[in-house]
């Protein structure tokens, strides 16, 4: 038997709200009307907005070390979760990301497999979302399991509560709304979690949508709610999995669920081990008993998580400050005493060999960068000579004088390893930086030349094609030269 939860707050309005849900259509662009404004949030934008960043301006974060991948956010009332959703939205405020996927589990009715919305985008008093449509057909046409319905979607709030925040912390992203059956076989979990970690790329984040224990009173409610986020916190699926069968297994008095959208958070831990998550916080808990008009002898709990990855040659920001360190000495010693600086460290990554550009700017203007792919040093060695070829050995500007070293601004860029396309069509524009040789002849523009200078991808390679390499400016287009790119890591 399947049996779907309700939040405290909202239990008395259920029938009277979605009896009222709308779908609009306009020049043939279908629209997903809001159902809970005004009922678990405010209906106006501009007291939304005021609402939501009140939240987020009462969040300290701890330090988060590597990328936001995933996040669990709790989805009832603002009055009662929001302070604790804004701790996992507070997290990923300002990163670039372009692609939301919103999954949670249907609190109206039975559904099989993953079933996503067919809108072309959703509404709050924020303004429209556009949904990914691109990506839904390639989720449906992946697996049998993805489906598009939008009447489950038009009655089901726990997804909706989430957007207001995401339009708040983020910008030009995409939506995808997915609920995921709550009686997921294990093949089919497994189906919908390989599915789905094919499209997780740096610039997507995956929110799952669930509060935790419902209706124990306060004690239990804490008791059981640490279970659970300690296993959540392990990162196996399997010892969550078994807790939750354990904390079943108690029949703690009340206790309807540990989780009200399991699949979700189960989908959210099993591409936890598929995608390589390095760690899982729990940023903020509290129950409904926590708070002033909460009832302690039966609650809800509310938790945060953030799921974070380490890319490829990560640098927490203690390596940052050590490299700036070095390029900003290596430069005053150098132009002070003629000398080069010498450095030694013990940590592991600096010592790795690693390419890198070290980039000066004075006044917001270049003033040197150069840089080194494939080095026989160390990082922080390349670093520190880099940063001495920039200010004196860069042939476009007169060395660096004493009476500038003040006014220098220090930009490093830790390079990947250096990967051959067969068509320009691989280039991702602001996210590649590109090599391009033939002959003799190269030229190299690190990825943030197009973002800096608002340059397409017809403008960035004809630059680097022309000015750099001394080439034809649509030589990248005519297959006669050899394309390398690269991503970078960028220190300022």
């Amino acid at each position: 038997m399947v049996i779907f939860f309700y939040e405290r707050k909202e239990t008395s309005q259920l029938a009277s709200m979605f009896k009222d849900s709308k779908k609009t259509n306009i020049d043939n662009v279908s629209i997903r009307e809001p159902i809970t404004a005004g009922q678990f949030y405010p209906s106006n934008k501009e007291e939304l907005i005021k609402t939501i960043n009140q939240f987020l301006n009462q969040v300290e974060l701890p330090e988060i070390d590597g990328e936001i991948k995933m996040l669990i956010a709790p989805h009832a009332g603002y009055d009662f979760s929001g302070q604790t959703a804004a701790y996992a939205f507070k997290a990923v405020q300002g990163q670039d990301i372009d692609k939301v996927i919103l999954i949670g589990s249907s609190h109206q009715e039975y559904l099989q497999g993953a079933i996503i919305d067919g809108n072309d985008s959703w509404k709050t008093p924020i303004g429209n979302v556009n949904l990914d449509n691109d990506l839904r057909d390639l989720l449906i046409k992946d697996s049998e399991l993805f489906k598009i319905d939008s009447v489950p979607h038009e009655l089901e709030y726990s997804l909706e509560v989430e957007v207001p925040f995401l339009q708040t912390v983020l910008k030009d992203f995409k939506l995808l709304p997915i609920l995921i059956s709550h009686e997921l076989k294990e093949n089919e979990l497994e189906e919908i979690s390989n599915v789905l970690s094919e499209y997780i790329d740096e610039k997507t984040l995956i929110v799952a949508s669930s509060d935790m224990s419902h209706y124990p009173d306060y004690e239990k409610a804490n008791y059981a709610d640490k279970k659970v986020a300690d296993a959540i916190l392990s990162g196996q699926f399997s010892i969550f999995q078994e807790v939750i069968k354990q904390i079943k297994e108690e029949n703690i008095l009340n206790l309807s669920t540990c989780l009200c959208s399991q699949s979700a958070v189960d989908v959210v831990m099993k591409l936890t081990e598929k995608i390589g998550v390095d760690s899982v916080k729990l940023l903020k808990y509290v129950n409904s008993g926590d708070i002033e008009i909460g009832d302690k002898s039966r609650v809800v709990g509310y938790g945060s998580f953030i799921f974070t990855k380490k890319p490829e040659n990560y640098l927490n920001q203690e390596q940052k400050n050590k490299l700036l360190e070095i390029a900003r000495t290596s430069v005053e010693k150098y132009v002070l005493e003629g000398k080069l600086a010498d450095f030694n460290t013990e940590d592991e990554l600096l010592n790795k060999k690693l390419g890198a550009f070290v980039t000066l700017k004075k006044n917001s203007q270049l003033r040197g960068c150069i840089g080194s792919f494939e080095p026989n040093i160390p990082l922080y060695q390349v670093v520190s000579q880099m940063a001495v070829s920039a200010a004196v050995k860069d042939k476009r500007f007169n060395p660096v004088n004493q009476d500038e070293l003040n006014d220098l601004e220090y930009e490093i860029s830790v390079l990947s390893s250096l990967k051959k396309i067969d068509s320009w069509k691989e280039i991702e524009i602001g996210k590649h930086g590109v090599q391009i040789k033939k002959g003799s002849s190269s030229g190299v523009f690190l990825p943030q030349v197009a973002t800096e200078n608002n340059w397409n991808l017809n403008k960035f390679m004809g630059e680097l094609c022309s000015q750099k390499a001394g080439l034809e400016k649509d030589c990248w287009k005519t297959g006669e030269v050899d394309m390398y790119v690269f991503t970078v890591k960028i220190i300022k």
